[in-house]
Protein backbone atom coordinates (compact mmCIF):
# COMPACT_ATOMS: atom_id res chain seq x y z
CA UNK A 1 0.00 0.00 0.00
CA UNK A 2 1.41 3.14 -1.00
CA UNK A 3 -0.05 6.88 0.67
CA UNK A 4 -1.08 9.33 -1.52
CA UNK A 5 -0.85 12.83 -0.88
CA UNK A 6 -4.36 13.25 0.04
CA UNK A 7 -4.38 10.66 2.79
CA UNK A 8 -1.07 11.97 4.03
CA UNK A 9 -2.75 15.37 4.35
CA UNK A 10 -6.21 13.82 5.94
CA UNK A 11 -3.73 11.91 8.52
CA UNK A 12 -2.07 15.60 9.22
CA UNK A 13 -5.01 17.52 9.58
CA UNK A 14 -7.12 15.15 11.63
CA UNK A 15 -5.32 13.23 13.60
CA UNK A 16 -2.47 14.22 16.47
CA UNK A 17 1.29 13.75 15.05
CA UNK A 18 2.48 11.08 16.88
CA UNK A 19 -0.52 9.05 15.38
CA UNK A 20 0.44 10.65 12.36
CA UNK A 21 3.99 9.30 12.33
CA UNK A 22 3.03 5.84 13.71
CA UNK A 23 0.95 5.48 10.88
CA UNK A 24 3.31 6.66 8.41
CA UNK A 25 5.80 3.94 9.31
CA UNK A 26 3.20 1.35 9.55
CA UNK A 27 2.34 1.59 5.98
CA UNK A 28 5.67 1.77 4.84
CA UNK A 29 6.73 -0.85 6.97
CA UNK A 30 4.51 -3.53 4.91
CA UNK A 31 4.01 -2.03 1.92
CA UNK A 32 5.54 -4.12 -0.57
CA UNK A 33 5.24 -6.74 1.56
CA UNK A 34 3.62 -10.40 0.04
CA UNK A 35 1.01 -11.13 2.36
CA UNK A 36 0.26 -14.93 2.96
CA UNK A 37 -2.48 -15.53 0.40
CA UNK A 38 -1.28 -17.36 -3.08
CA UNK A 39 -2.75 -14.41 -4.97
CA UNK A 40 0.05 -12.05 -3.53
CA UNK A 41 2.58 -14.56 -3.12
CA UNK A 42 2.39 -15.18 -6.97
CA UNK A 43 3.27 -11.40 -7.90
CA UNK A 44 6.78 -12.02 -6.12
CA UNK A 45 8.96 -11.83 -9.52
CA UNK A 46 11.46 -15.17 -10.34
CA UNK A 47 15.21 -13.57 -9.12
CA UNK A 48 17.10 -13.93 -12.25
CA UNK A 49 19.49 -15.99 -11.13
CA UNK A 50 17.85 -18.87 -11.22
CA UNK A 51 16.16 -18.30 -14.98
CA UNK A 52 19.52 -17.66 -16.36
CA UNK A 53 21.27 -20.38 -13.99
CA UNK A 54 19.74 -23.21 -16.20
CA UNK A 55 21.64 -26.65 -15.13
CA UNK A 56 21.68 -27.83 -11.59
CA UNK A 57 22.03 -31.23 -9.51
CA UNK A 58 19.66 -33.24 -7.01
CA UNK A 59 21.24 -34.77 -4.72
CA UNK A 60 19.36 -38.10 -3.45
CA UNK A 61 21.09 -39.11 -0.33
CA UNK A 62 19.70 -40.68 2.97
CA UNK A 63 19.03 -43.60 4.84
CA UNK A 64 17.40 -45.23 1.67
CA UNK A 65 20.72 -45.37 0.37
CA UNK A 66 21.74 -48.34 2.85
CA UNK A 67 19.93 -51.12 1.42
CA UNK A 68 20.22 -49.06 -1.91
CA UNK A 69 18.17 -51.44 -3.91
CA UNK A 70 14.90 -50.77 -6.04
CA UNK A 71 14.61 -47.13 -5.10
CA UNK A 72 14.65 -44.39 -2.92
CA UNK A 73 11.20 -45.46 -1.98
CA UNK A 74 12.58 -48.45 -0.53
CA UNK A 75 10.93 -47.96 3.32
CA UNK A 76 7.29 -47.69 1.62
CA UNK A 77 7.58 -50.15 -1.11
CA UNK A 78 8.97 -52.69 1.46
CA UNK A 79 6.15 -51.87 3.96
CA UNK A 80 3.31 -51.72 1.64
CA UNK A 81 3.96 -55.47 1.12
CA UNK A 82 5.87 -55.11 -3.05
CA UNK A 83 6.91 -58.58 -3.39
CA UNK A 84 10.45 -57.29 -4.78
CA UNK A 85 10.97 -55.53 -1.72
CA UNK A 86 10.10 -58.20 0.53
CA UNK A 87 11.69 -60.73 -1.06
CA UNK A 88 15.02 -58.82 -0.40
CA UNK A 89 14.59 -58.22 2.87
CA UNK A 90 13.98 -62.05 3.41
CA UNK A 91 17.17 -63.14 1.59
CA UNK A 92 19.65 -60.36 3.20
CA UNK A 93 18.16 -59.81 7.01
CA UNK A 94 17.27 -61.19 9.67
CA UNK A 95 13.29 -61.60 10.60
CA UNK A 96 13.35 -59.13 13.13
CA UNK A 97 15.31 -56.20 11.34
CA UNK A 98 13.99 -52.74 11.12
CA UNK A 99 14.09 -49.75 8.82
CA UNK A 100 15.26 -48.19 11.80
CA UNK A 101 18.28 -50.44 12.08
CA UNK A 102 19.90 -49.48 8.81
CA UNK A 103 20.24 -46.00 11.07
CA UNK A 104 23.73 -47.60 12.33
CA UNK A 105 25.30 -48.24 8.88
CA UNK A 106 24.41 -45.16 7.51
CA UNK A 107 28.22 -43.80 8.20
CA UNK A 108 29.00 -41.58 5.27
CA UNK A 109 33.11 -42.28 6.07
CA UNK A 110 34.40 -41.25 3.00
CA UNK A 111 32.29 -37.73 2.56
CA UNK A 112 34.51 -35.10 1.37
CA UNK A 113 32.08 -32.23 0.80
CA UNK A 114 35.59 -30.18 -0.68
CA UNK A 115 35.71 -33.08 -3.26
CA UNK A 116 32.32 -33.31 -3.86
CA UNK A 117 32.28 -29.55 -4.78
CA UNK A 118 35.26 -30.13 -7.35
CA UNK A 119 32.55 -32.56 -9.37
CA UNK A 120 30.35 -30.06 -8.98
CA UNK A 121 32.07 -27.24 -10.54
CA UNK A 122 33.62 -29.29 -12.93
CA UNK A 123 29.59 -30.33 -14.30
CA UNK A 124 28.97 -26.87 -15.15
CA UNK A 125 25.55 -26.92 -12.82
CA UNK A 126 24.96 -23.34 -11.42
CA UNK A 127 22.86 -24.67 -7.98
CA UNK A 128 22.80 -27.69 -6.13
CA UNK A 129 20.05 -29.24 -4.22
CA UNK A 130 20.81 -31.77 -1.42
CA UNK A 131 17.60 -33.62 0.01
CA UNK A 132 17.57 -32.40 4.17
CA UNK A 133 14.56 -34.60 5.34
CA UNK A 134 13.20 -37.24 2.60
CA UNK A 135 9.50 -39.38 3.23
CA UNK A 136 11.32 -41.70 5.36
CA UNK A 137 11.69 -38.41 7.73
CA UNK A 138 15.27 -39.45 8.38
CA UNK A 139 17.08 -35.52 9.13
CA UNK A 140 20.25 -34.95 6.97
CA UNK A 141 21.51 -32.21 9.84
CA UNK A 142 20.86 -32.51 13.55
CA UNK A 143 17.44 -30.91 14.03
CA UNK A 144 16.31 -30.37 16.83
CA UNK A 145 12.65 -31.46 16.14
CA UNK A 146 13.36 -34.99 14.87
CA UNK A 147 13.28 -36.59 18.17
CA UNK A 148 16.98 -37.96 17.33
CA UNK A 149 16.08 -39.44 14.22
CA UNK A 150 18.91 -37.64 12.22
CA UNK A 151 22.28 -37.93 10.91
CA UNK A 152 24.25 -36.32 14.15
CA UNK A 153 22.44 -38.18 16.55
CA UNK A 154 22.39 -41.51 15.02
CA UNK A 155 24.70 -42.40 11.89
CA UNK A 156 27.19 -41.02 10.61
CA UNK A 157 27.58 -38.27 13.67
CA UNK A 158 27.63 -36.08 11.21
CA UNK A 159 25.87 -32.60 10.19
CA UNK A 160 25.68 -33.11 6.41
CA UNK A 161 23.53 -30.35 5.25
CA UNK A 162 26.19 -28.02 7.32
CA UNK A 163 29.35 -29.64 5.69
CA UNK A 164 27.99 -29.29 2.46
CA UNK A 165 26.78 -25.93 2.50
CA UNK A 166 29.15 -24.44 3.95
CA UNK A 167 31.87 -26.38 1.36
CA UNK A 168 29.87 -25.14 -1.71
CA UNK A 169 29.91 -21.49 -0.16
CA UNK A 170 33.25 -21.76 0.35
CA UNK A 171 34.71 -23.68 -3.02
CA UNK A 172 32.11 -23.04 -5.19
CA UNK A 173 30.63 -19.42 -4.95
CA UNK A 174 29.00 -19.53 -7.88
CA UNK A 175 27.29 -22.55 -7.55
CA UNK A 176 23.94 -21.64 -4.98
CA UNK A 177 22.75 -23.81 -2.45
CA UNK A 178 19.45 -25.31 -2.29
CA UNK A 179 17.92 -28.48 0.21
CA UNK A 180 14.60 -30.60 -0.55
CA UNK A 181 12.25 -30.96 1.95
CA UNK A 182 9.66 -33.64 2.04
CA UNK A 183 6.62 -32.23 3.86
CA UNK A 184 4.90 -35.83 4.83
CA UNK A 185 6.47 -38.68 6.34
CA UNK A 186 4.94 -41.93 5.57
CA UNK A 187 5.06 -43.47 9.31
CA UNK A 188 5.35 -40.21 11.47
CA UNK A 189 2.56 -40.84 14.06
CA UNK A 190 1.69 -37.45 14.43
CA UNK A 191 1.02 -37.14 11.06
CA UNK A 192 -1.16 -40.44 10.74
CA UNK A 193 -2.99 -39.26 13.54
CA UNK A 194 -3.71 -35.52 11.68
CA UNK A 195 -4.60 -37.75 8.58
CA UNK A 196 -6.73 -39.64 10.89
CA UNK A 197 -8.52 -36.69 11.80
CA UNK A 198 -9.27 -35.27 8.36
CA UNK A 199 -6.31 -32.64 8.67
CA UNK A 200 -8.49 -31.01 10.79
CA UNK A 201 -5.40 -30.95 13.49
CA UNK A 202 -2.25 -30.40 12.40
CA UNK A 203 -0.01 -31.27 15.58
CA UNK A 204 2.35 -32.74 12.89
CA UNK A 205 2.63 -29.71 11.22
CA UNK A 206 3.09 -27.27 14.07
CA UNK A 207 5.27 -28.95 16.32
CA UNK A 208 7.54 -30.88 13.18
CA UNK A 209 7.40 -29.28 9.63
CA UNK A 210 7.36 -25.46 9.80
CA UNK A 211 9.66 -25.08 13.23
CA UNK A 212 12.44 -27.49 10.89
CA UNK A 213 11.64 -25.05 7.83
CA UNK A 214 12.39 -22.15 9.37
CA UNK A 215 15.16 -23.56 11.63
CA UNK A 216 16.81 -25.08 8.35
CA UNK A 217 16.33 -21.41 6.11
CA UNK A 218 17.80 -19.31 9.24
CA UNK A 219 20.80 -22.21 9.51
CA UNK A 220 21.72 -22.66 5.92
CA UNK A 221 20.28 -20.51 4.06
CA UNK A 222 19.52 -22.00 1.24
CA UNK A 223 18.17 -20.38 -2.02
CA UNK A 224 16.32 -22.80 -3.25
CA UNK A 225 13.54 -24.81 -1.35
CA UNK A 226 12.25 -28.16 -3.15
CA UNK A 227 9.25 -29.26 -1.01
CA UNK A 228 7.45 -32.92 -1.47
CA UNK A 229 4.03 -33.47 -0.34
CA UNK A 230 1.69 -36.12 -1.19
CA UNK A 231 -1.15 -34.32 -2.75
CA UNK A 232 -3.94 -35.38 -0.01
CA UNK A 233 -3.65 -32.60 2.52
CA UNK A 234 -4.31 -28.92 0.90
CA UNK A 235 -1.98 -25.87 1.58
CA UNK A 236 -3.75 -24.50 4.86
CA UNK A 237 -3.06 -27.84 6.66
CA UNK A 238 0.62 -27.21 5.61
CA UNK A 239 0.25 -23.23 6.44
CA UNK A 240 2.40 -22.88 3.46
CA UNK A 241 1.47 -19.36 2.92
CA UNK A 242 2.52 -18.17 5.83
CA UNK A 243 5.87 -19.96 5.85
CA UNK A 244 6.46 -18.33 2.08
CA UNK A 245 5.34 -14.96 3.04
CA UNK A 246 7.94 -15.29 6.27
CA UNK A 247 10.60 -16.78 3.41
CA UNK A 248 9.62 -14.31 0.88
CA UNK A 249 9.53 -11.15 3.12
CA UNK A 250 11.75 -11.93 6.81
CA UNK A 251 14.10 -14.44 5.92
CA UNK A 252 17.77 -14.18 5.55
CA UNK A 253 17.22 -15.15 1.96
CA UNK A 254 14.04 -13.52 1.22
CA UNK A 255 15.68 -11.37 -2.54
CA UNK A 256 16.70 -14.60 -3.55
CA UNK A 257 15.02 -17.92 -2.62
CA UNK A 258 13.00 -19.35 -4.95
CA UNK A 259 10.54 -22.46 -4.28
CA UNK A 260 8.48 -25.02 -6.62
CA UNK A 261 5.14 -26.25 -6.84
CA UNK A 262 4.41 -28.77 -4.15
CA UNK A 263 2.78 -27.00 -1.21
CA UNK A 264 0.18 -29.07 -0.77
CA UNK A 265 -3.23 -30.56 -3.00
CA UNK A 266 -3.89 -28.07 -5.41
CA UNK A 267 -0.48 -26.02 -5.74
CA UNK A 268 1.28 -28.16 -8.06
CA UNK A 269 1.41 -26.27 -11.83
CA UNK A 270 -0.52 -23.41 -10.20
CA UNK A 271 1.62 -21.83 -7.67
CA UNK A 272 5.52 -21.60 -7.34
CA UNK A 273 8.62 -19.75 -8.03
CA UNK A 274 8.87 -22.46 -10.93
CA UNK A 275 6.36 -25.11 -11.68
CA UNK A 276 7.80 -28.74 -12.32
CA UNK A 277 4.80 -30.45 -14.76
CA UNK A 278 5.81 -29.10 -17.97
CA UNK A 279 7.76 -31.49 -20.38
CA UNK A 280 10.21 -30.40 -22.80
CA UNK A 281 8.99 -29.73 -26.38
CA UNK A 282 6.88 -26.57 -26.50
CA UNK A 283 6.97 -23.31 -24.84
CA UNK A 284 4.96 -23.51 -21.72
CA UNK A 285 3.49 -20.18 -20.04
CA UNK A 286 5.67 -20.63 -17.02
CA UNK A 287 8.86 -20.70 -15.93
CA UNK A 288 9.64 -24.48 -15.39
CA UNK A 289 12.16 -27.01 -14.45
CA UNK A 290 12.65 -30.48 -15.61
CA UNK A 291 14.07 -33.42 -13.55
CA UNK A 292 15.93 -36.32 -14.94
CA UNK A 293 18.04 -38.98 -13.35
CA UNK A 294 21.06 -40.36 -14.27
CA UNK A 295 19.66 -43.97 -13.33
CA UNK A 296 16.64 -44.47 -15.12
CA UNK A 297 15.17 -46.18 -12.38
CA UNK A 298 15.80 -44.23 -8.93
CA UNK A 299 16.71 -40.98 -7.51
CA UNK A 300 18.79 -42.80 -5.13
CA UNK A 301 22.05 -45.03 -5.21
CA UNK A 302 21.03 -48.42 -6.36
CA UNK A 303 24.01 -51.18 -5.57
CA UNK A 304 21.84 -53.33 -8.76
CA UNK A 305 21.84 -51.24 -11.10
CA UNK A 306 23.36 -51.86 -14.42
CA UNK A 307 25.38 -49.91 -17.32
CA UNK A 308 22.15 -49.26 -19.51
CA UNK A 309 20.02 -48.22 -16.45
CA UNK A 310 22.53 -45.11 -16.62
CA UNK A 311 21.62 -42.27 -19.41
CA UNK A 312 24.32 -41.98 -21.83
CA UNK A 313 25.94 -38.29 -22.43
CA UNK A 314 24.27 -37.85 -25.35
CA UNK A 315 20.84 -38.59 -23.92
CA UNK A 316 22.07 -35.92 -20.98
CA UNK A 317 22.91 -33.06 -23.33
CA UNK A 318 19.77 -33.71 -25.78
CA UNK A 319 17.85 -33.05 -22.47
CA UNK A 320 19.46 -30.13 -21.63
CA UNK A 321 18.84 -28.58 -25.56
CA UNK A 322 15.66 -29.58 -25.23
CA UNK A 323 14.54 -28.15 -21.54
CA UNK A 324 16.65 -24.55 -22.01
CA UNK A 325 15.64 -24.03 -25.80
CA UNK A 326 11.52 -24.39 -24.37
CA UNK A 327 12.66 -22.08 -21.65
CA UNK A 328 13.17 -24.27 -18.83
CA UNK A 329 15.89 -25.47 -16.27
CA UNK A 330 17.07 -28.69 -16.28
CA UNK A 331 17.87 -30.53 -12.88
CA UNK A 332 19.96 -33.80 -13.06
CA UNK A 333 19.39 -36.00 -10.32
CA UNK A 334 22.10 -38.06 -8.69
CA UNK A 335 22.32 -40.59 -5.88
CA UNK A 336 25.64 -40.93 -3.55
CA UNK A 337 26.59 -44.34 -2.06
CA UNK A 338 25.70 -44.50 1.59
CA UNK A 339 29.82 -44.08 2.86
CA UNK A 340 29.46 -40.92 1.10
CA UNK A 341 31.15 -41.12 -2.36
CA UNK A 342 29.51 -40.10 -5.60
CA UNK A 343 29.84 -43.15 -8.06
CA UNK A 344 32.02 -43.25 -10.71
CA UNK A 345 29.68 -43.65 -13.73
CA UNK A 346 27.90 -40.47 -12.26
CA UNK A 347 30.96 -38.53 -11.42
CA UNK A 348 31.58 -39.53 -15.52
CA UNK A 349 28.61 -37.93 -16.08
CA UNK A 350 29.17 -34.96 -14.93
CA UNK A 351 32.25 -33.94 -16.00
CA UNK A 352 31.48 -35.02 -19.63
CA UNK A 353 28.24 -32.19 -18.99
CA UNK A 354 30.86 -29.83 -17.91
CA UNK A 355 32.97 -30.63 -20.75
CA UNK A 356 30.51 -29.74 -23.56
CA UNK A 357 29.14 -26.92 -21.47
CA UNK A 358 32.83 -25.53 -21.71
CA UNK A 359 32.64 -25.30 -25.08
CA UNK A 360 28.69 -24.27 -25.59
CA UNK A 361 27.52 -22.65 -22.76
CA UNK A 362 26.79 -19.21 -24.30
CA UNK A 363 24.29 -21.64 -25.79
CA UNK A 364 22.60 -22.66 -22.70
CA UNK A 365 23.24 -20.13 -19.06
CA UNK A 366 21.58 -17.11 -19.41
CA UNK A 367 19.72 -17.87 -23.02
CA UNK A 368 16.24 -17.54 -23.57
CA UNK A 369 13.63 -19.28 -26.43
CA UNK A 370 13.92 -18.37 -29.99
CA UNK A 371 11.40 -17.87 -31.91
CA UNK A 372 10.88 -21.54 -32.93
CA UNK A 373 12.26 -23.94 -30.25
CA UNK A 374 13.44 -26.76 -32.17
CA UNK A 375 13.56 -27.21 -36.65
CA UNK A 376 10.59 -29.24 -38.22
CA UNK A 377 12.34 -29.92 -41.00
CA UNK A 378 15.63 -31.26 -39.65
CA UNK A 379 15.40 -33.33 -36.58
CA UNK A 380 17.22 -32.86 -33.15
CA UNK A 381 17.79 -29.62 -33.59
CA UNK A 382 16.96 -27.39 -31.15
CA UNK A 383 16.91 -23.23 -30.51
CA UNK A 384 17.95 -20.77 -28.05
CA UNK A 385 18.93 -16.85 -28.21
CA UNK A 386 20.82 -14.53 -26.59
CA UNK A 387 18.47 -12.29 -24.47
CA UNK A 388 21.04 -9.37 -25.54
CA UNK A 389 23.25 -9.58 -28.43
CA UNK A 390 22.15 -10.69 -32.00
CA UNK A 391 22.80 -14.25 -31.32
CA UNK A 392 20.50 -17.34 -32.17
CA UNK A 393 22.20 -20.68 -31.33
CA UNK A 394 21.03 -24.20 -32.81
CA UNK A 395 21.92 -26.81 -30.84
CA UNK A 396 23.05 -29.84 -33.39
CA UNK A 397 22.44 -32.97 -31.97
CA UNK A 398 23.60 -35.47 -34.69
CA UNK A 399 26.14 -34.60 -36.90
CA UNK A 400 25.11 -33.95 -40.52
CA UNK A 401 25.77 -36.28 -43.83
CA UNK A 402 27.81 -35.42 -46.31
CA UNK A 403 28.46 -31.85 -43.55
CA UNK A 404 25.92 -30.56 -44.91
CA UNK A 405 23.03 -29.46 -42.71
CA UNK A 406 19.88 -27.95 -43.57
CA UNK A 407 17.96 -25.62 -41.21
CA UNK A 408 14.60 -25.01 -42.35
CA UNK A 409 13.53 -22.32 -39.55
CA UNK A 410 15.93 -20.15 -39.99
CA UNK A 411 15.69 -16.93 -42.56
CA UNK A 412 19.06 -15.57 -43.98
CA UNK A 413 20.46 -12.33 -44.91
CA UNK A 414 22.91 -10.02 -46.43
CA UNK A 415 24.35 -9.39 -42.90
CA UNK A 416 24.14 -13.47 -42.01
CA UNK A 417 27.34 -14.22 -39.78
CA UNK A 418 27.28 -18.62 -38.96
CA UNK A 419 30.11 -19.70 -36.54
CA UNK A 420 30.62 -23.49 -35.19
CA UNK A 421 31.77 -23.08 -31.12
CA UNK A 422 34.28 -25.19 -30.51
CA UNK A 423 35.86 -24.37 -34.45
CA UNK A 424 38.41 -21.44 -34.40
CA UNK A 425 42.31 -21.05 -35.40
CA UNK A 426 45.05 -21.28 -33.28
CA UNK A 427 44.66 -17.72 -31.54
CA UNK A 428 41.25 -18.50 -30.94
CA UNK A 429 39.62 -16.68 -33.44
CA UNK A 430 36.20 -18.17 -35.15
CA UNK A 431 36.15 -19.40 -38.19
CA UNK A 432 33.08 -18.22 -40.08
CA UNK A 433 31.06 -21.27 -42.22
CA UNK A 434 29.81 -21.10 -45.62
CA UNK A 435 26.22 -21.02 -46.10
CA UNK A 436 23.60 -20.69 -48.94
CA UNK A 437 20.27 -19.27 -49.22
CA UNK A 438 17.24 -21.59 -50.02
CA UNK A 439 13.71 -21.04 -51.16
CA UNK A 440 12.78 -21.25 -47.64
CA UNK A 441 15.55 -22.07 -44.88
CA UNK A 442 19.41 -21.95 -45.42
CA UNK A 443 22.19 -24.90 -45.77
CA UNK A 444 25.45 -24.67 -43.87
CA UNK A 445 28.94 -26.00 -44.94
CA UNK A 446 30.14 -28.08 -41.73
CA UNK A 447 33.66 -28.42 -41.34
CA UNK A 448 35.54 -31.83 -40.64
CA UNK A 449 34.60 -32.96 -37.41
CA UNK A 450 37.89 -33.74 -36.16
CA UNK A 451 38.60 -30.00 -36.55
CA UNK A 452 35.87 -29.22 -33.62
CA UNK A 453 36.81 -29.51 -29.82
CA UNK A 454 33.34 -30.09 -28.94
CA UNK A 455 31.85 -33.72 -28.65
CA UNK A 456 28.37 -34.97 -28.41
CA UNK A 457 26.55 -32.05 -29.78
CA UNK A 458 27.27 -28.72 -31.82
CA UNK A 459 26.50 -25.61 -31.51
CA UNK A 460 26.12 -23.19 -34.28
CA UNK A 461 26.19 -19.27 -33.48
CA UNK A 462 24.10 -16.82 -35.90
CA UNK A 463 23.44 -13.15 -36.61
CA UNK A 464 21.32 -11.42 -39.14
CA UNK A 465 18.94 -13.85 -39.27
CA UNK A 466 15.56 -14.27 -38.91
CA UNK A 467 12.70 -16.63 -38.95
CA UNK A 468 11.51 -18.48 -42.17
CA UNK A 469 7.84 -17.35 -42.75
CA UNK A 470 7.25 -20.81 -44.50
CA UNK A 471 8.37 -24.29 -42.41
Amino acid sequence: MVLSKANILALVLGYPLFTVFWTVVFWTRIAGRYQPTWESLDTRPLPDWYDNAKVGLLIHWGLFSVPSFGSERFWQEWKGGNHKFVHFMMKNYPPNFTYQDFASQFKAEFFDPKEWTEVFEASGARYIILTSKHQEGYGMWPSPYSWNWNCKDVGPNKDLVGELASAVKSYTPQIRFGVYYSLPEWFNPLYELDRKNHSKSNTYVSTKVLPELYSIVRRYQPEIIVSEDDEREPDSYWNSTLFLSWLFNESPVRRTVVVNDRWGSGTFCRHGSYFTCYSAGTLPPHKFERRISLDRHSLGYRREARLGDYLSIYELIASIAETVSCGGNILINIGPSPDGRIPPIMEERLRQVGAWLDVNGEAIYASIPWTHQNDTITRGIWYTKDKDLDRTYAIVLNWPEDCLLFLGAVEPSKETKIFLLGYETPDAKFIRLKFEARLTGITIAFPDMSEVRSKWAWVLVMSGIGPALLL
